[in-house]
């Protein structure tokens, strides 16, 4: 059993010494706390599980710690993909629901798995996802004084089950500032992507991440025989020609984990039941 998740890139112009190392020690946490949760639960539910926990805390650019758009308001975004069904499930600028993971997982079990917008919405007032306001008086600030993050901000998990069933879920909420309607990379198969040979799940800018194709060319590698690292090398450097801006996790069906970035510096977190590591 092997997890690993991540939570967005570090802006160094905005993050403070004692946010980063608060990030830091939350990731390890939740990591830990997912690994226990996935030794009596599939690879599916734990990415929920962990993404949940990622979207619950204010420090991640997801759920509550969402940016806001450029009309004041807040939509967020998020998939889960089952690697062992290949079925994908996903909401795109989703507003007021706590976790939007969730109501992505709930969507695996409807013929019709991707919604957006008020759809998105409508969809989880009538599967009991009650109202719920994900802003954060920090977001606030950041958008009146218009200091809000890069577009870098988003919060993933991976994992590999005890029966060798890889999950991946991805969330965010947003750029901060976008035009309203901007669909970001969080909940289409170039952010989010997995099969029974490897599941991977990225942040960074998503126009750059789809423009790249990037989780899906990684996974598609690793199932045509190549190494994770062999992989990541060759998708990455094809974001090189337009300096794409990215950040990948990922798990292969032998446990091997890998991760690389285009711009430093991503921070994630992965747990082998018995090491522990944490990286910006």
């Amino acid at each position: 059993m092997k997890i690993i998740i991540h939570g967005g890139f570090f802006s160094e112009s905005s993050t403070s010494h004692e946010t980063k190392v608060a990030k830091q020690n939350a990731l390890v946490r939740i990591a830990k706390d997912s690994y226990e949760f996935l030794k009596t639960h599939s690879a599916l539910e734990t990415v929920v599980f962990a993404v949940s926990q990622l979207e619950d805390d204010e420090l991640f650019n997801a759920g509550i710690g969402s940016q806001i758009q450029s009309d004041g308001k807040i939509r967020m975004s998020a998939s889960l993909m089952d690697g062992f069904t290949h079925k994908m499930s996903g909401v795109i600028n989703i507003e007021e629901v706590k976790n939007p993971v969730q109501v992505a997982q709930v969507l695996l079990d409807f013929d019709d798995k991707v919604l957006g917008g008020s759809g998105a919405t409508n969809f989880a007032r009538k599967q009991g996802f009650e109202v719920f306001s994900t802003e954060i008086p920090q977001r606030r600030s950041e958008y009146e004084a218009k200091l809000a993050s890069s577009g870098t901000g988003t919060v993933g998990c991976v994992a590999l089950d005890k029966d060798g069933k890889i999950a991946v879920a991805t969330s965010t909420g947003g750029k901060g500032f976008e035009i309203p309607g901007r669909i970001s990379d969080s909940a289409t198969v170039a952010g989010n992507y997995a099969n029974e040979f490897c599941g991977v799940s990225l942040t960074g800018v998503g126009e750059d991440i789809v423009s790249g194709a990037v989780a899906t060319k990684i996974v598609t590698r690793v199932t045509d025989g190549f190494s994770l690292k062999e992989a990541f090398e060759k998708t990455f450097n094809e974001l090189k020609p337009f300096d794409g801006f990215a950040g990948a996790i990922a798990i292969d069906k032998e446990g091997n984990i890998y991760h690389q970035d285009s711009h430093p510096s991503m921070v994630y977190a992965s747990f082998d039941g018995e090491q522990s590591a944490v990286f910006n």
